[in-house]
């Protein structure tokens, strides 16, 4: 009788529930997530979507900081609210409600203004893995984002006016070691085996492999023949241009089996081995933005306040310099291909093990460096986490919201730049900082009240913003007719659209995977249009 299949084992309830993004981002990053505490200012019907979004995928802590009485307004746009809530603290009763969503998530808040507690208590937002506010006037988040910005905590400023939505992070210095680049090259070395995948590589002989074997053998080793075969008559280069790789291709389909009638017998491995020939066949090289980051000030001139990712960066350039002659630690990771499960797991293992190798010596560079500067170690996991995407790091360096409020030559002739293209997201921008302004000057949104008498008002403060930058007023005033339209109200699904686009960019920020959007986003519900720029 034969023996009954192996079962799959049994998931967690906790694996069960976070199935979906485990898989994006692994247990290593859902670990960082739950350690991370975010600090949400103002429960609007904006600051509640973002922050469903990040409680349901099970951030460790939340703290809402809302000093405002829930009213007619606030229930009418926000799903968080109740009508018992009216004349309640907005933020402990958007609170209440956000936490039944997951109940492993804590909770807290703060019933203050945003500028008592900078007054008061700055150090109050140093232990916030990301502070998202909403609904800031503009002197208070040009505090906020000093005081932020001096404290090294990211910051997202987030906006939703009618159709009009946007938010701006603020991120002093970011690396991401986990980019998750969406052409991902695979790390093959054809072109310089190392020893291991050398001798294995050359044990293969194409001409001799009986039946059984031709059609089993991975394409990788079909591919390296095939490359060997052509360099005898062009001096052992490298093919590179089309008409090379096509030639390559010719080589391969001379390798296959025939038929009695002398027709190519079609084989899996050997098709992968052409279609592989124009994305594999890339000469393993150390990437110019690799050289910018392990040749960067930071990673040269350590200090004992140096961070894990500039240490690592050190200990990747010493492997450069010396035992990789050149060439990052191998990944270790092999795509998918048609093969006996004798012959791809002997090649997986011979990457992986040269992976491993490689990442052996650079923890021990790493754990030098750390006795040297006598600073907080760095375990195994992280440098081997390190080295496997050492071909994709990247560092986002930011800039202060504050600095953009400013106004310097830099920031105006960029927005003046793009006021010059036709139908641009920027005349949003401009719109919102008005909105802002006008704020400011009459507490309340413009339109509140009055509509037809605030378009008058609101034109004078974008003819303020435009004048500041040195741009012409705008042809029409639509824009600032149906800004003062909006009377400062929330839409609910834009709202909704907007709080998940910024809950994405907060978690990237906590797990420290993916690239978050560098800097400034803006929607308009209306055209359903979206558009980045980089102040």
């Amino acid at each position: 009788m034969a023996s009954p299949c192996p079962k799959s084992p049994e998931q967690s309830e906790k694996n069960k529930q976070y199935d979906r993004q485990l898989r994006l981002w692994g247990d290593h990053g859902q670990a960082a997530l739950e350690n991370g505490h975010i600090c949400l200012i103002n429960a609007t019907a904006l600051g509640t979507e973002i922050l469903k979004s990040i409680v349901l995928p099970g951030v460790g802590a939340v703290t809402i900081v809302d000093d405002n009485i829930v009213s007619d307004e606030d229930i009418g746009s926000n799903f968080f609210l109740e009508s018992s809530s009216k004349n309640l603290n907005r933020g402990s009763e958007s609170l209440r409600l956000i936490l039944e969503l997951n109940p492993a998530v804590q909770g807290y808040a703060v019933q203050e203004a945003t500028d008592q507690i900078l007054q008061e208590n700055p150090d109050f937002f140093k232990n916030f893995s990301v502070v998202i506010a909403s609904s800031l006037g503009e002197k208070t988040i040009q505090s906020l984002s000093h005081h932020l910005w001096e404290i090294n905590v990211p910051l997202i400023f987030c906006r939703s006016v009618g159709f009009l939505g946007s938010f701006r992070i603020q991120i002093k210095e970011h690396p991401i070691i986990e980019s998750h680049p969406d052409n991902e090259q695979y790390d093959l070395r054809l072109d310089v085996p190392f020893h291991t995948l050398f001798d294995y590589l050359n044990s293969f002989d194409i001409d001799e492999l009986d039946l059984k074997d031709h059609g089993h053998i991975p394409w990788i080793v079909i591919l390296y023949k095939a490359v060997q075969k052509w360099q005898i008559s062009n001096s052992n280069s490298w093919p590179m241009s089309r008409k090379e790789k096509n030639e390559i291709k010719e080589i391969i389909q001379q390798f296959k089996r025939v038929d009695d009638n002398g027709m190519p017998i079609y084989e899996e491995n050997f098709e992968e081995a052409l279609r592989a020939v124009n994305t594999s066949l890339t000469p393993t090289f150390l990437p110019v933005k690799i050289q910018e980051l392990i040749y960067n000030s930071s990673a040269i001139n350590l200090t004992k306040e140096s961070s894990p990712f500039w240490i690592m960066c050190s200990a990747l350039r010493a492997f450069v310099e010396a035992e990789g002659k050149g060439k990052l630690p191998v990944r270790g990771v092999l795509p998918d291909m048609t093969a006996s499960t004798d012959h791809y797991v002997t090649l997986q293992n011979i990457y992986r093990n040269q992976a491993a190798l490689d990442a052996e010596l650079v923890y021990r560079k790493v754990q030098e460096i750390v006795a040297q500067l006598h600073c907080d170690n760095i375990t195994e996991t992280e440098v081997k986490l390190f080295c496997r995407h050492a071909h994709d790091l990247h560092l986002i360096k930011g800039s202060c919201i504050t600095s953009e409020y400013q106004f310097s030559n830099t920031v105006s002739s960029y927005i003046a730049r793009y006021l010059e293209e036709p139908d641009v997201m920027m005349v949003h921008y401009i719109l919102l900082r008005a909105a802002e302004m006008f704020r400011s000057e009459h507490c309340r949104a413009p339109g509140e009240w009055e509509p037809e008498s605030d378009i008058a008002k609101l034109k004078t403060c974008v003819s303020k913003l435009l004048t500041d930058i040195s741009c012409s007023p705008f042809p029409k005033d639509d824009h600032i007719h149906e800004m003062c339209r909006y009377g400062g109200a929330e839409i609910h699904s834009v709202s909704a659209f907007l709080g998940g686009c910024v809950a994405h960019e907060a978690i990237k920020i906590v797990t420290k995977q993916y690239k978050p959007v560098n800097n400034t986003f803006i929607y308009d519900g209306a055209s359903t249009n979206t558009a980045t720029f980089t102040f």
